[in-house]
């Protein structure tokens, strides 16, 4: 068991923290009006590894991806990059961070008017000298690693749900990021687009050393993917270990989510509580 500090009961670091973490939440707390989303979450991020953030709707997985990022600022707690302490930041020096954080979109969000090449070379032209031939030479790498060479000169209305994903990824990586955020990537796709883009995952963990950070429902992309999952429930993080290992999980509400069978409980905060308020972190081993 771990407690909201980010540290097992026994004082050893909680998961992720032993191999020098690229990303720390600490003690994260968000409320949007009366609905507390987060409520005291701490993760340690590792280089290099994929890790699953999972939960119910609403339990707070994108908005902690967007803390991550910057893109909302926590009404308490810590957000760390690299070994330092970003939630304070100026929104300049936020802008020199978020060029080595890649972020795909749940519905890629790729500009309708804009050419595969030209959406891939807009964080290019936005935040690098690069002379066209350079950028271009860039997006035909990023194209060929995520498996879509030749697409330059397409619309994203001429391509399906599954190639957008996969050059919205091209986007997110063409800056050669050091993490990148995936928020629901398989989200509308058949299971063989699907499969296709947890391939890319673990291509680009392998190939490239990306430390990836995957928000999904998708039990079987989490299950292929991660080196590590999170469970988040009523805005904490509920169980922390591999998906086998929460697979043989004693808690219900872990159970419950896996298996896909509904409890009225699983989003109550006292669920995953102690009687004196603290969240209760199942580090299973």
């Amino acid at each position: 068991m771990a407690g909201s500090n980010g540290h097992s009961a026994n004082g050893r670091p909680a998961a992720g923290e032993e191999a020098g973490a690229i990303i720390r939440l600490v003690g994260l707390r968000k409320a949007f009006g009366t609905q507390q989303v987060l409520d005291g979450v701490s993760v340690d991020f590792a280089p290099a590894q994929t890790t699953v953030i999972m939960g119910p709707s609403g339990c707070g997985k994108s908005v902690t991806l967007k803390h991550i990022v910057g893109l909302i600022r926590p009404d308490s707690g810590e957000v760390h990059f690299d070994g330092r302490r970003v939630d304070g930041l100026t929104e300049r020096e936020w802008s020199k961070i978020r060029l080595e954080i890649g972020l795909l979109f749940q519905g890629g969000a790729l500009f309708d008017s804009m050419s595969v090449l030209d959406n891939i070379a807009f964080p290019l032209r936005e935040h690098t000298p690069h002379g066209r031939e350079e950028r271009e030479r860039l997006v035909r790498e990023a194209l060929e690693v995520v498996d879509m060479a030749g697409f330059e000169d397409r619309l994203p209305a001429q391509l399906s749900g599954g190639q957008r994903k996969r050059v919205a990824l091209a986007r997110a990586i063409v800056l050669r990021p050091r993490v990148v955020l995936y928020d629901e990537p398989t989200t509308g796709l058949d299971p063989i687009r699907s499969d296709g883009i947890n391939e890319l995952i673990l291509k680009l963990r392998r190939s490239m050393g990306v430390t990836n950070i995957v928000v999904t429902h998708d039990l079987v992309s989490a299950r292929k993917v991660a080196d590590r999952v999170v469970m988040l429930l009523g805005g904490v993080v509920a169980a922390d270990g591999t998906f086998d290992e929460l697979a043989n999980s004693p808690n219900p509400l872990v159970q419950s989510f896996l298996a896909g069978r509904y409890d009225k409980g699983a989003d109550a905060p006292e669920a995953v509580r102690t009687p004196s308020g603290e969240a209760v972190v199942e580090e299973v081993e």
